[in-house]
Order: C-alpha cells, then structure tokens, then sequence
C-alpha cells in the first residue's frame, strides 16, 4: 500500500502532479467550505461555465499561454456582475447566475462554432490534464493559494458572518456588497487556478465536495475548515495514485482528474453511510432514567 502511494510520483512529471493536486485539494477544500456556508454552489457553477468565452478568446489570441489570462478576465467580469446585479436588482440570485451563466457560455459557443474544429487544448481545459502541469502552473496556483490564506485570515470572520447571518452583519456595521464582492472574486480565482488540472467541468466537485463531507463529520467550523482542506489532500493524493495503478498496473485508462472527484465523492458517500448508522444506533439505545 505504502508503494502505491509513494513509488508512482518518482517520475517528474507525477510528482508535479501530485504537488499542483495537493495544493488545490487543500485550496478548495478550505475555500469550499466559505461556498458552502454561503450557498453558493450554483455560483461556482456559473463561473465554470461563464469562463468559457475567456479561454476560447485567449486561446485564439494567444494559444496556450492566452487560455488561463483569458479565463480570469471572464471569471472576475462575471463575479463583479453577479455581486452588481444582486445587490441593486430585485431579480433573485439564482435567476442572475442563470442569465450570466447561460449569457456568457452562449458567446463561447459561438466563438468555437466559427472554428473548423474543436481543439485538444480546448478539451483538455474542459475536462483537465493534471499529469500535463508545467513548473509555472505550480507556481500560479500557490500564488492563488497564498492569496486565498491571507483574504480569510485578514477577512475570514467578517466573510462567514456575513455567510451565515447577512441581516446581524449588517447591522454590526460589515459592509455586505463588499464581502459578497470579495467572495466571489476569491471563488472565481480558485476556479481559474483549478480548470487546468481538473477542468471547468469538474472544479465544482472539488470545492463542494470535502467541505459537504466535512460538515457531515462535525457541527464545529473550525473542525469543518481542517477536515475540508485535509479530505481535499488526501482525496487528490489517492485520485492521482488510483488512476496510476489503474492505467498502468491493469490497463484502465482512467482520467487523473476525474479520478480524484471519484475519491471524494466516495468519502462522501462513506461520510453520509457512517452519520446514518451512528444516527441508527442512538436511537436503539436505551435512554437514562
């Protein structure tokens, strides 16, 4: 078991795998528990999709390089618009999501319809290509990690006040509009740090995922936030090694990325059967008198 885990990430481009996999597991993991609180699953969702006319137009600019710049642009426009529209509008959250969301991809789509085909960068964006990642990558993505640490240290407790109860932190003075506004650009940064290992597809699985089987495990925030970012490592460490032993071992071709989601959707699952059986064993016991 110990060399399933260990051996296959002696290869470089493995072991840079692995790093980009354990930086966004733990990144996501603790971001993802701010989306949770907050609702704001479907609005991760809309920025997977409202992203897309970014790196189709930053992939016809500049290639490669141009998708993820491409990608952030679009990601930030539609945060700030969302956070625009929702605080002067009567129209209700999810209806703006589903105008941004449906606007923005829309325009992608028509973007790529005037190529002659679809590419495989453009796939391998969609769908991810972790075991691709390139020593920048790296680099971008623990940038976004150490911005994302230093935004919920300095503005950790004003965001979750505001997550949990808008009306007591408005009245304690917080500024809403400039939280949410705050928030959604952290989420849409870890989003874009996230496409090009696992993919617009698939990033919203690695934010919501740990963090709704961490709050299955304890009721304490603290608790919630270590036991997300750490189900986030350990589920991109077992994805990466899975799909190795896999590929490699018994001829499953098994995407990285998706892999991972699996895993941790598995430890969800295991989560959700362990919380029903302990509930079934407190109602057989025998209560004190």
């Amino acid at each position: 078991m110990t060399g399933l885990l260990i051996d296959p990430f002696g290869a470089p481009y493995l072991a840079r795998a692995l790093v980009e996999a354990l930086i966004l597991g733990a990144l996501c993991g603790a971001i993802g528990v701010y989306v949770l609180v907050r609702r704001l699953a479907f609005l991760t969702d809309a920025i997977t999709h409202t992203v897309f006319p970014g790196v189709v137009i930053g992939f016809l600019v500049s290639g490669q390089a141009g998708i993820v710049p491409g990608a952030l642009v679009c990601a930030v426009l539609a945060a700030g618009l969302f956070t625009l529209i929702a605080s002067t509008t009567r129209v209700s959250d999810d209806a703006t999501l589903a105008v941004l969301l449906t606007s923005f991809f829309a325009v992608g789509v028509v973007l790529v319809s005037r190529q002659r085909s679809y590419t495989a960068d453009l796939t391998a964006f969609l769908f991810g290509h972790v075991l691709t990642i390139d020593r920048d990558d790296i680099l971008v993505t623990a940038a976004v990690a150490v911005l994302a640490v230093l935004v919920l240290l300095v503005l950790g407790r004003p965001l979750l006040a505001g997550a949990f109860d808008r009306e007591w932190a408005r009245a304690s003075g917080y500024r809403i509009t400039l939280l949410d506004l705050v928030g959604n650009m952290l989420i849409a940064l870890v989003v874009v740090a996230s496409v090009q290992a696992v993919g617009t597809v698939l990033v919203i699985a690695m934010l919501v995922v740990p963090a709704a089987t961490a709050r299955l495990i304890s009721d304490r925030l603290p608790v919630i936030v270590a036991v997300s970012a750490g189900l986030g490592l350990l589920g991109a460490w077992l994805g990466l090694a899975a799909s190795y032993s896999a590929s490699i071992d018994h001829g499953v071709r098994l995407a990285a990325g998706a892999t991972i989601v699996l895993v941790l959707v598995a430890g969800y699952a295991l989560a959700l059967l362990g919380r029903g059986l302990h509930r079934a064993l407190v109602r057989r016991m025998p209560v004190a008198r």
